[in-house]
């Protein structure tokens, strides 16, 4: 907290951090009441996954316009219009009658978000003398934002499925209330922003590396967020409790253990432990351990799930260009775009049998593995790390580059 103090800008720091807090409870509140939806609007299992696959896809897909248009409107405006977005989204969605419309509406959630997540971080780093400390609080309030919106959604869910999307309009609307007042752009303005520029990023070794682990674990981390209150066949409040107990695992992997790790292993090794526990925890949910072994593994996949994303948050900053806006628009779209089949597909093999997601979960992270274990060794060379193989570390350390540059702008 001591850098907190030192922070001239803390207020519309915090302000930006209490925003994410709200739009994460957003994308976590529908997992509770997904199997109520469908059974009450009559929509079969993929098509109560198409409020997953519509709200990511639309967001992988304007995050790039949204981080351009930062340029021309400023960090501010494009953040404040996104949280308007999706407050009417939310508020709409609670007198939907048909999945069609749902999942209209959570596109247009997902337009928001976009607009939201490509602003936020940079504007924070933008405002913080400190980046360590800023990055953490971004990540805590994502944390804390996927343990308290599945408790959302399953207690408000025992009323209605609509009571929680009603909730969350009216939480957006304090957001923006909040952004509108206490936000503020920095100093200096957003230069203009070609796209050549955030797809040039691509080019860089250790960070194409990264992109390619990170779409392998996204995919899984959704078919796990998406498809497992499906799954597991509860009622909506002891699901939300569920998903609550997992988003607090997720918060503590990210804010206890994921740095904490880093800090002994280097944050390379730690994002492998961390995808190789992943891949461990949908094995055994393939496995369908009944119930209560399914729900301990949940659980614990929040945790290993946590210091996967607080270490990718880390890696990109690293690994990534030094106009924050380019790493932001081209790690999101990696991050998002591939996410976003996997509640759909998950959803279509739910017929052929309920373990299926799981399996051909577990089988794209094996992917994601090989290729981690192949390209370690330009990451962790970026940012002057070495990984456990002798012969890669020689390579790494061959990498051009200046390590101590890159460690200095996470």
């Amino acid at each position: 907290m001591a850098a907190a103090r030192d922070e001239p800008n803390r207020t519309a720091i915090y302000a930006t951090a209490l925003t994410a807090f709200f739009a994460i409870a957003g994308i976590a509140v529908v997992d509770p009441i997904l199997p109520v939806i469908g059974e009450e609007i009559g929509a079969s299992t993929w098509q109560i996954e198409l409020l997953f696959t519509a709200y990511i896809a639309v967001m992988a897909l304007g995050m790039i316009p949204a981080v351009m248009a930062t340029g021309r409107f400023g960090y501010k405006k494009i953040l404040v219009a996104g949280v308007s977005l999706v407050a009417v989204a939310a508020g709409f969605a609670a007198l939907s009658s048909t999945i069609g419309q749902l999942a209209a509406l959570r596109g247009l959630w997902g337009l928001g978000n976009a607009m939201f997540f490509a602003t936020a971080m940079v504007l924070l780093v933008s405002l913080a003398r400190d980046r360590e400390w800023v990055v953490g609080l971004f990540e805590t309030c994502v944390g804390l934002g996927f343990a308290v919106g599945p408790l959302l959604g399953g207690l408000l869910g025992g009323i209605s499925w609509r009571v929680p999307f009603l909730a969350c309009g009216v939480l957006m609307l304090v957001a923006l209330l909040v952004s509108a007042t206490r936000l503020k752009d920095p100093a200096a303005r957003p230069a203009t922003l070609r796209v050549g520029q955030v797809f040039r990023l691509f080019r860089r070794p250790g960070f194409l590396a990264l992109a390619a682990v990170t779409a392998a674990y996204n995919f899984c981390f959704f078919v796990v967020l998406g498809y497992t209150p499906v799954f597991l066949g509860l009622a909506v409040v002891p699901l939300g409790l569920v998903f609550t107990a997992w988003g607090v695992g997720l918060a503590v992997g990210i804010l206890v253990v994921g740095h904490r790790l880093a800090h002994r292993v280097g944050a390379v090794q730690t994002l492998g432990l961390a995808v190789l526990g992943v891949l461990v925890a949908l094995v055994l949910l393939a496995l369908d351990l009944g119930t209560v072994g399914s729900v301990v593994v949940v659980v614990l996949s929040g945790v290993c799930m946590g210091v996967a994303n607080a270490n990718l948050t880390d890696l990109s900053l690293a690994l990534g260009d030094p106009d924050r806006r380019v790493t932001t628009g081209a790690f999101n779209l990696v991050r998002w775009g591939f996410a976003a089949p996997a509640p759909v597909i998950a959803g279509l093999l739910h017929p052929v049998s309920p373990t299926a997601p799981f399996w051909v979960g577990a089988g794209v992270l094996v992917l994601g593995v090989v290729v981690f274990l192949a390209t370690a060794h330009r990451m962790a060379g970026e940012i002057g790390e070495r990984v456990l193989w002798s012969r890669w570390d020689r390579r790494a350390r061959a990498v051009e580059g200046s390590p101590d540059e890159a460690l200095g702008e996470v």
